[in-house]
């Protein structure tokens, strides 16, 4: 009755979690779309995709909590947890990775893709819908072609191959099959994931490592004054007029400009066009209720950023000694840099377990840890705006952001939440495999100093990193995560480039002024239109 107690409890949280994980995901998307661009099936698209990966970053806590909580603290099994109760608990979990990894394939691989063409050819044809949806799906193949090609590659492409020299070729492809059949697709689809987190390695050394610095730092030193601001483009407006006055004062005897003069009045007609508009933008923050708001908890947002920054900091701290660790003390490369043991703790690793004698402080902490990442590569994308190498995409911005860039941005999000698992392994590599559980385990004492008297006792043990007894149930996510020993390897080699750009953010964090208290929400290429985008706050 207990359990079941407890079980409805926790259903019930997550019901609440996930009608709040909407709710946010609505708010969000609603946030940042186009309001004269904005689209039914782009818009539902993205805040589905963003609900996707906000509900996969929370199956680690999810598992990590499963796994202990079917062990007492003395490492016995509880009364209900006995062997088919555990291999139900366990399969449930998997069957929940099955569920949202294979959404997330879905996601990236085929509707994201065709609502981007969509709305791609919409823009440049404005033909007829039959012909965008013919459109959408030619380019969409070739997404759904790379999509069948990883799950081939990882259901037919065994890990180990038995050496038998008088083996045929149709054993080899027996065996190939009866590996198939053996996992049930467990590592087709590991191989699939696996591939999509070394794309959110890259995005989240990108994007994630830059948002860590830049975050915090922009709580800390805060935007510029409106008032001050408006001065300053009052006085550059006119000096623009002056200039202008000076060159068309050339002609007023009805000779013609030069060409070069020509270009210039257009120039400077364009940039007071701009500052006219910045004008009324800072005229409209000055006056709104918002900038008053945030200027009231000022104070409130130095906390949090310097908060922001000593969690940075920590987690860069302990990804350094967990990678020397691995650098140190691994069998190499051909083993994925996987250690068993922890030769040089770091500040997280040594946290945990502390926090795990008082329920639930490291639940919370690694729910922390995970969400941190999520708004982190958030603020990152917002800042730098979607890039493909050194050609920029789009913009992130409130109120003004196009359909398809939504659409890249919770890509961009879907596939960094896969490689946060990782990230988090890497901090915590004990603690992601077994939680909080401990085991029992039998030893012989010696009961008297003088005389080889031997007794048997039960010992407790926190399990660790080194060969545990069947009794202690790996999560999922670790069974997930090291299917295939070289993405481990280009995992680590991916840290330390995490590090360096984490470092190269913090640097040039330090060395930027302040924002603008308009960044973001005005451009040089928008129109006059424009002024009617400013979020409802401002009005």
């Amino acid at each position: 009755a207990a359990a079941a107690s407890d079980l409805l409890t926790g259903w019930c949280l997550f019901g609440l979690a996930l009608l709040a994980i909407l709710i946010f995901c609505w708010i969000y998307v609603r946030k940042y779309q186009s309001r004269r661009e904005s689209e039914v099936i782009s818009t539902v698209t993205a805040i589905f995709a963003l609900a996707v990966a906000l509900i996969s970053s929370a199956l680690l806590p999810v598992d990590i909590f499963l796994v202990s909580y079917m062990k007492n603290q003395n490492g016995t099994f509880k009364d209900w947890a006995d062997a088919n109760v555990s291999r139900q608990i366990e399969d449930t979990v998997l069957y929940g990775y099955y569920t949202l990894y294979s959404i997330i394939l879905f996601c990236v691989f085929l509707w994201i893709p065709f609502v981007y063409f969509y709305y791609e050819e919409k823009e440049e044809d404005g033909g007829s819908t039959c012909l965008q949806v013919k459109t959408a799906l030619k380019y969409t193949l070739g997404f759904i072609t790379i999509c069948a090609v990883l799950l081939l590659i990882g259901a037919f492409v065994p890990l180990d191959i038995p050496n038998k020299k008088n083996s045929t070729e149709w054993e080899k492809v027996k065996l190939l099959f009866q590996e198939f059949g053996s996992s049930h697709g467990l590592t087709a689809l590991s191989f699939s994931i696996s591939s999509l987190t070394v794309i959110g390695m890259l995005a989240a050394i990108t994007y994630t490592a830059y948002g860590m610095s830049a975050l915090p730092l922009n709580l800390i030193k805060g935007t510029t004054s409106a008032a001050y601001e408006r001065l300053e483009n009052t006085e550059d407006i006119e000096e623009v007029e002056q200039r202008l006055l000076r060159i068309k004062s050339k002609c007023r005897d009805g000779r013609p400009l030069s060409s070069r003069d020509r270009r210039t009045v257009q120039q400077l007609e364009e940039r007071l066009r701009t500052l006219r508009r910045r004008e009324r933008h800072l005229e409209s923050i000055e006056k709104s209720w918002w900038t008053k708001f945030c200027e009231a908890i000022r104070p409130l947002k130095i906390v949090w950023g310097v908060f922001f920054i000593i969690v940075a900091l920590l987690f860069t701290v302990s990804l350094f000694l967990s990678n020397l660790d691995k650098a140190l003390h691994s069998a190499g490369f051909n083993s994925g840099f996987i250690i068993l043991g922890t030769n040089l703790t770091n500040p997280l690793n040594m946290l945990l377990p502390v926090l795990q004698t008082v329920f639930p402080l490291d639940y919370i902490l690694i729910t922390t840890i995970v969400m941190y990442f999520i708004f982190t590569s958030m603020a990152g994308i917002r800042n730098m705006g979607i890039w493909f190498f050194w050609i920029r995409l789009y913009k992130i911005r409130r109120g003004k952001t196009r359909p398809q860039a939504l659409l890249f941005l919770c890509m961009i999000l879907l596939l960094i939440v896969l490689h946060t698992s990782y990230m988090i392994y890497s901090l915590a590599p004990q603690y992601v495999m077994y939680g909080s559980q401990k085991y029992l385990e039998q030893v012989r004492c010696n009961t008297l100093k003088k005389q080889p008297n031997f007794s048997i006792e039960n010992v407790l043990f926190t399990v660790t990193l080194k060969p545990v007894p069947h009794s202690c149930i790996v999560t999922r996510t670790y069974v997930f995560l090291h299917k295939f020993w070289f993405f481990s390897a280009t995992y680590y080699f991916g840290n330390w480039a995490f590090i360096g750009v984490f470092l190269i953010g913090l640097i040039i964090s330090c060395c930027k002024g302040k924002k603008s208290v308009i960044e973001g929400e005005l451009d040089e290429d928008d129109s006059d239109t424009s002024d009617d985008e400013l979020p409802v706050y401002y009005h």
